[in-house]
């Protein structure tokens, strides 16, 4: 693996157990198909599958189901290194519903799951410095340990010169209360060096239309290279500290959103990992 235009993501794997059939609530539905989740891991995969260097880093059971996961990370070419086994707790896991317009409801088993009871002292801090850019989220912050493990990584790598990466990946049921979410995921916004973010988490973080500049440009701090917000069908918009624009969707059947996001993110991170000049500044 080479280290120049290493990604390392960080934070959880688990499993998505999907109903085989679409449309159908959770309640409803006679079955369900399990498949690898995690946003982390997922953006990791999709690094390693458009040519990147990547690694995951993160915490699951000593189970069949993280083992599956570890596997699933190496047959898609992602180091996994950093992944940590805990004896005494499960890999998380949740059943996604799929609505009629293929968007998604979410119902978690975490209590607590291994991924939340990483510790500080299991960081593979090496690769981290090695690293060009630093990818998180922000369930990891929900609860410690792993909270502390986070805030720990962040430091190693900003310390590094490595650039920081965030999709805050706004999952409510997983936080003690929506207040508790804004306040979780904007503790460390103006640290990242990129952010991006939903029209729908705009409007959660900021209460107001996501459709609107001023409201978006709120989000903005002085150290952000980059913030992209996705809007769906409608494609995204992007925001430099020299220049903004927005770059249309195209029309497609959509099945399944699940993990359209983290695509989007890993095929960004493989484009600045490549030429991460454009961003220097001075």
């Amino acid at each position: 693996m080479t280290t120049k235009s290493l990604i390392v993501c960080f934070g959880e794997m688990l499993i998505d157990f999907v109903p085989d059939t679409a449309g159908v609530s959770l309640a409803e539905s006679q079955g369900f198909l399990k498949a690898p989740g995690g946003a982390p891991a997922n953006v990791a995969c999709a690094i390693s599958k458009l040519g990147g260097s990547a690694a995951f880093m993160g915490k699951v059971g000593e189970d069949e189901f993280g083992r599956m996961l570890v596997d699933i990370l190496k047959k898609n070419g992602v180091n996994s290194e950093g992944v940590c086994f805990d004896k005494n707790a499960r890999t998380a896991l949740a059943f996604v519903t799929l609505k009629h317009n293929g968007e998604r409801e979410f119902m978690f088993y975490r209590n607590p799951s291994a991924d939340m009871l990483l510790k500080e002292s299991e960081l593979k801090v090496e690769m981290i410095k090695q690293a060009k850019i630093f990818h998180y989220g922000s369930i990891s912050l929900i609860s410690d340990p792993c909270r502390s493990a986070h805030l720990a990584a962040m430091k190693v790598a900003k310390a590094a010169g490595v650039l920081l990466s965030y999709d805050p990946n706004v999952r409510l049921p997983l936080w003690p209360s929506p207040q508790a979410a804004r306040d979780g995921i904007k503790s460390i916004w103006n640290q990242a060096d990129f952010i991006k973010v939903s029209d729908d988490e705009v409007e959660f973080l900021t209460e107001k239309d996501p459709q609107k500049e001023d409201v978006v440009m709120s989000l903005w701090h002085h150290q952000l290279k980059l913030l992209v917000v996705t809007d769906g069908e409608k494609g995204c918009r992007y925001f430099t500290k020299g220049f903004r624009g927005r770059v249309a969707g195209f029309s497609v059947k959509t099945i399944d959103t699940t993990g359209a996001g983290d695509s989007f993110v890993g095929s960004l991170l493989v484009s600045i990992a490549k030429n991460p000049s454009i961003f220097q500044v001075g």
